[in-house]
């Protein structure tokens, strides 16, 4: 039962509509989609694009283009969901689209539908196909931001330290690059071998049991698999040319171990990369209501999308 309700919170908290701190959610009019947020008025929605062709049902987007989109930075939302569940229809990103960003948000393969690494090589697909389009569609294909949060936070993080390991860029758009150029990664696990290892006294899940989330993601327990494991660490891919990082993670998270973003973060800066750590004080697994992290994530991409042209 413990694990059930584990299971379950991870479900729910990954899977939730946006809490949107008071002061910062754009002005809107009419009801949202899906209990989401109501659009800024004048924005265009593309549903349900596909950004593999002939490929699986998981492999689309949704693009969000504020009217008269021109140049404009794009921030690419990956939901969490234990790489288990999870749906582009969920994004935390909206608010951006008053902040003069475009914004896009993907679905991936799950681990029900492959083992690792397909789900970074859909995200990775995703960017190329967004790359691709960037000039049809009003926004500026060197100027691409990521975010997520849980598996999302995982998989921004991996965008962001991989982004020369060619070997997770398959299929279409071959010569356009996955490399993104900003990350804010929302509690995501970062070394999976080690997590029950950093458990902490507020930690509900057993992630080295045979049917964790992350066991589901590589195929098998971690402790029985921990080059598998090692491979799906955005951690294990840490160079000083990694793009620019935010990590947000509560202190009292239950679920993955707030030393998982830590030991990202001080490898991040030890390798000379541009990275800040937000711990939030008193802060789960998601659901913060501290308006600081609002604050910190508009301040960074400001600061590493608006400010810059590549």
């Amino acid at each position: 039962m413990r694990k059930f309700l584990a299971l379950l919170a991870l479900s729910l908290v990954t899977t939730l509509p946006p809490l949107l701190v008071a002061g910062e959610a754009p002005k809107t009019k009419g009801p949202g989609k899906g209990g989401m947020p109501p659009l800024p008025p004048g924005v265009t929605v593309r549903r349900d694009i596909t950004y593999v062709k002939g490929g699986h049902e998981r492999q689309k987007l949704d693009l969000y283009l504020p009217a008269n989109a021109k140049d404009l930075p794009l921030v690419v939302w990956i939901h969490g969901g234990g790489w288990q569940n999870g749906s582009k229809e969920r994004t935390q990103a909206l608010p951006l689209l008053t902040r003069g960003y475009a914004v896009a948000s993907i679905n991936y393969r799950l681990s029900s539908h492959g083992v690792f690494p397909a789900q970074i090589e859909d995200c990775k697909a995703a960017i190329r196909w967004l790359r691709a389009q960037a000039k049809e569609n009003g926004y500026d294909g060197g100027r691409i931001g990521v975010w997520g949060s849980s598996a999302g936070g995982h998989l921004v993080a991996m965008l962001g330290v991989t982004g020369e390991v060619k070997e997770f860029d398959r299929g279409e758009n071959a010569g356009v690059s996955s490399r993104v150029q900003a990350v804010v990664d929302f509690f995501g696990p970062t070394e999976l071998h080690m997590m029950d290892a950093q458990s902490t006294a507020v930690s509900r899940m057993k992630h080295n049991a045979p049917d964790s989330p992350e066991a589901k993601l590589i195929g098998g327990p971690l402790q029985e698999n921990k080059d598998k494991a090692r491979r799906a660490s955005p951690l294990m891919y840490v160079t000083r040319d990694d793009a620019p990082i935010l990590i947000v993670h509560g202190d009292s998270d239950p679920l993955v171990p707030v030393a998982q973003s830590e030991t990202f973060f001080s490898a991040l800066k030890e390798s000379g990369v541009d990275a800040s750590l937000y711990i939030v004080k008193g802060g789960g697994h998601g659901g913060f209501t501290d308006p600081e992290v609002n604050r910190q994530v508009f301040a960074f991409f400001d600061r590493t999308l608006q400010a810059k042209r590549e």
